[in-house]
């Protein structure tokens, strides 16, 4: 049977033990459900520092260890099925639900209820939290800290405009698998977007274009674009702002940024990413 690499925690010496019989390993494991706790984390294709980016996990986010060996813990999101290598540091063994997420593009977390205190650490946009109780400003955090209330959202309510939610993270700087407002890709910001709206999406363009929406048909004119329509091209995603304007996490302006379809199109067709591929339309 053919797996993904991306989504399937198998290698030759190590496997899930879900897998037994699907595929071949030196030794099965069943995996342990941990939490992440430190602000955001990047999931790299290799127990490395030196191993490139993949994607990242975010405070809150629960993940499955199938191995933890010198300070890096093999892991599977549980939130996007990505599998990889990220710091044990990062995780916790205790799980606690989250019960709010960040809507700002970060917000601080402080040793006690005042903004003049030195903060303890910056909580990116999607990152879940458990409050314990919210007093005056302040939300106090179940793991400890304070963050500013209007900063958070409870988890039952989603943002209804996934592409207002993407429009709040323009001019954060393009980073290659990044998934916040400090550095983000093209199909990181359609996963954050989204899941800002509680609509869950895959991580990487091959996979988006596969599992969202409906197909248009590609036209000269594009005429019948609307806003949230969503462009594809061979490893490149685009969110139409309107029925002229894309905006888009891109490697020409290394940021956020939105400009007409029109140019990008023409651009990107002269560079590796060719012409456009599928244009989906949300359910």
């Amino acid at each position: 049977m053919n797996f993904d690499k991306r989504l399937t925690p198998a290698r030759p010496d190590l496997a899930a033990a879900h897998l037994k019989g699907q595929v071949e390993a030196g030794r099965f494991v069943e995996g342990v459900r941990m939490q992440v706790i430190a602000p955001v984390v990047d999931l790299k294709g290799a127990p490395s520092p030196e191993a490139g980016l993949d994607t990242q996990a975010l405070a809150g986010e629960i993940v499955t260890v199938y191995e933890q060996d010198e300070g890096w813990a093999w892991v599977q999101l549980e939130r996007d099925s990505y599998v990889g290598y990220l710091s044990e540091l990062a995780l916790a063994r205790d799980v606690i639900a989250p019960t709010h997420r960040v809507t700002t593009r970060a917000t601080f977390v402080y040793p006690v209820a005042n903004m003049k205190t030195p903060i303890l650490e910056t909580l990116p946009f999607g990152a879940e939290v458990a409050v314990a109780e919210t007093s005056g400003d302040f939300a106090r955090l179940t793991r400890g800290g304070f963050v500013f209330a209007k900063h958070l959202a409870e988890l039952g309510t989603p943002e209804q405009d996934f592409v207002a939610v993407a429009e709040r993270m323009s001019g954060a700087p393009y980073l290659w698998g990044g998934k916040t407002p400090a550095g983000v890709d093209c199909s990181g910001l359609v996963q954050s977007s989204l899941a800002a709206c509680g609509i869950a999406a895959p991580r990487d363009t091959d996979m988006q274009v596969k599992a969202l929406g409906d197909a248009l048909p590609i036209s000269d004119d594009l005429a019948h674009l609307q806003r949230g329509d969503l462009i594809f091209w061979k490893g490149h995603v685009g969110i139409m702002r309107d029925a002229d304007t894309l905006l888009h996490a891109n490697g020409h302006h290394m940021l956020v940024a939105s400009e007409p379809l029109k140019i990008a199109r023409e651009r990107i067709a002269r560079n590796s990413f060719g012409a456009i591929t599928a244009i989906k339309r949300l359910r």
